[in-house]
Formats: C-alpha cells, structure tokens, sequence
C-alpha cells in the first residue's frame, strides 16, 4: 500500500485495506504501543504514519528510526543520546532519537535487529518513558508514541535467543498486519496508475497508455518486492517508453522475463505459501490470449452461433470468458489438456508446470474423469 503525497490517504479498495484504515481509527487516538509486521516493501513505515497522522500526537515530530542500519556500537547512542566525553569522538551532548520525538511518534523499522543489550533499555522505555543517556547518569524522562515494525518472526528470534520475550510482548500490545500485494492483486491496478500519474507530473513525462495484456500480466504478477518493486517498477517503465504505448513486451523486458518465459508460473513458483492455484495462470493467460486470436480469425461469423468440439481445442464463449470464476476457467483448462493429451498425467504436469501429485489432487477436487466433469 502507499499514501497519496498529497492528502496522505492509504491508497487500495481490498478488504485488507478497509480493514486496515478501520484498526487505523480505531488505534490512533490511543496511546498504545503498535507492532507492525509484513514482508519488506508491504508499507509498514507508511502506515506507522497513517496512525500518528490520525493521532493526538499529529502536531508532534514523526522519527523514523531504521535499526537494522545503525552498526550495533553506537545503536545507543543514536536512541537514547550521549554526555559529552563519554566516548571517543564525543566531543559534545548530543540528543537521541527518542528524545528528539518527545510529544510525538518514534517508529522504529527492523526492531528484530536491535541487540539484545539495547532490548533492555528499551524495555524500559516503553514501560516508564525513561532512559539514561550513554556516558551519563541522570534518568531521563520522555513521552512519546512507539510504533515498531519488522519482517522477520520475532517468536522464531525468541526461540534462538535473540530477542527477550518480555519485550515482544510489550511491542505487540496491537499487532497490525500488512498482508503482500500478491495477496490483494485488486489493488494492484490503482496503486500502478496511481504511481505513473504522480511520477509523470513530478517529472514532467508523457503517458501514452498500455495494452491489456501487459496490464493483465501487471496485476497477476507475484510482486516479491512488493509496493516497493511495484512503484519502483512503474517509474523506470515509464521513463523508458515515454513516447509510446506500453506493451506486453515492454512489462517483460523490465521484469527481466524472457518473451517465451512469459507464460511460465516462475514469478509466483518462489512462494511456498502461495495458494497453488495460481500456478496454473501461465498457461490460463496464454490461452486467454490464444481464445481472443481465434476471436480475430473469426470476426465474420456471427458471435455466439460457433460451437465447438472437442478437435476444435480449448474454447471459451464470449460471454463465459468475461464472467467465468478462476476454479471454472481452471476445470475448462484441465479437462482441455486431459483430453490433449489422453490423459498422460506427465505430458500434462510437464504442459502447466506443475507436480504431478499437485494435478493428481486437482483432478481430485474437480471430480475429473477421462476427461470430464462428474
């Protein structure tokens, strides 16, 4: 997800994302410590902003801190400030991020980085808003929002010692979580145009469109990068082919995707949590696209008064291909194929790329038998 520059609103109408600006208002007026998780790239430092904008704490500083980026012997230092003299280099007091987000929000990026030594300092923090600078004797008193983030298991780091349970506990007071953009592909399409019209009026460049196809491929791309690759992605395809339409080929060429790999599940095969239907999509989008071609060869008889048969190959009428399900376009596909290729199970899981006990159960789940539905 990412938030319009100018009104800073969440942008995305999946149900995560209603969901999600629904926990936003209910959260940000409070006071509580929010954990945000999700895979990198999702937007979690965007919505550590959204719940400060919408908080009591708006008028306040918004401190941004990357742990994982800060080398661990100054990490606090950085946090908490230092006396002059307390190290070498330290030639005044300096302040630290907490203290510079006194009456606002400090967010903390990466929080499963922090060592385990500054964990117990910030424990201490969150529980009482107190905190001694490096070098220094004197307690400190800061009030100010927490908001943490990360993309790994904190549990799992629990287990391995590198991260004391007492602290994840008091982090995940409201855990939010950001589900991948593979996850809410509804949203893809508005966050692609949303990128390209703000980029094309922040740079001054022409838009001339894009075909479907290659919007087709956009929005049922795995995205592993997330948000992050998505607006990454659409800045450099725009600043490429300014001054034409944008095609099929053209999507291909900036994912690094080989022309005759395109139909391959290879962008989505990296996700063992990925729902396994969806690595039949290759080859749905290439007969998709080979049912409009036989479309164009067809333009003089009338719609609707072709029928075919079973030597006539895989066919979707006009009307089904726009209303049809992904699990009854799916069945068309494998019932297509079982009868191709008599049912040789191998030839088929070979066709869709795909394992053979994957398509053993997917004929399962359909009721497939010699090539029909029962």
């Amino acid at each position: 997800m990412e938030i319009n520059t100018n009104n800073s609103e969440l942008l995305g109408e999946s149900i995560p994302i209603v969901e999600l600006r629904q926990i936003i208002k209910q959260v940000a007026p409070t006071d509580v410590t929010v954990l945000i998780t999700g895979e990198s790239g999702v937007g979690k430092e965007v919505v550590a902003n959204e719940i400060h904008r919408h908080s009591k704490r708006a008028s306040g500083p918004f401190i941004t801190v990357n742990c994982g980026a800060i080398p661990e012997g100054i990490i606090e230092s950085e946090l908490f400030g230092h006396v002059k003299g307390s190290f070498t280099g330290a030639v005044e007091t300096r302040r630290g991020y907490f203290e510079a987000a006194g009456g606002g929000t400090i967010f903390l990026d990466e929080i499963g980085e922090l060592p385990l030594q500054t964990q117990v300092k910030f424990l201490r923090v969150i529980e009482n808003g107190e905190y001694i600078k490096v070098g220094g004797t004197k307690i400190e008193k800061v009030d100010v929002r927490i908001v943490a983030a990360t993309n790994k298991n904190l549990e799992q780091l629990i287990i391995n010692n590198s991260f004391r349970e007492d602290l994840y506990y008091r982090l995940r007071s409201i855990n939010i979580v950001i589900p991948p953009l593979r996850e809410r592909k509804g949203d893809i399409r508005l966050l692609f145009d949303h990128f390209v019209s703000q980029f094309c009026l922040r740079s001054g460049i022409s838009y001339k469109g894009i075909s479907d196809e290659a919007i087709d491929y956009i929005m049922n791309f795995a995205w592993p990068g997330n948000v992050r690759q998505l607006k990454n992605f659409a800045e450099s395809l725009i600043t490429l082919n300014s001054e034409k339409q944008i095609t099929l080929d053209d999507v291909l060429k900036q994912l690094s995707i080989p022309r005759k790999e395109q139909f391959l599940p290879m962008a989505l095969s990296s996700f063992n949590q990925q729902d396994e239907r969806q690595l039949l999509f290759g080859a749905l989008f290439e007969l998709k696209k080979d049912i409009m071609e036989i479309k164009d060869q067809l333009n003089n008889i009338e719609s609707g008064k072709y029928t075919a048969n079973s030597e006539d190959g895989f066919f979707v009428s006009d009307d089904k291909i726009d209303n049809i399900s992904f699990d009854e376009l799916e069945q068309e596909v494998l019932t297509y194929y079982y009868k191709k290729y008599h049912g040789n199970i191998n030839r088929i899981a070979d066709k869709l790329k795909i394992s053979n006990r994957t398509l053993y159960r997917k004929f399962k789940q359909y009721g497939l038998k010699n090539g029909k539905a029962h």
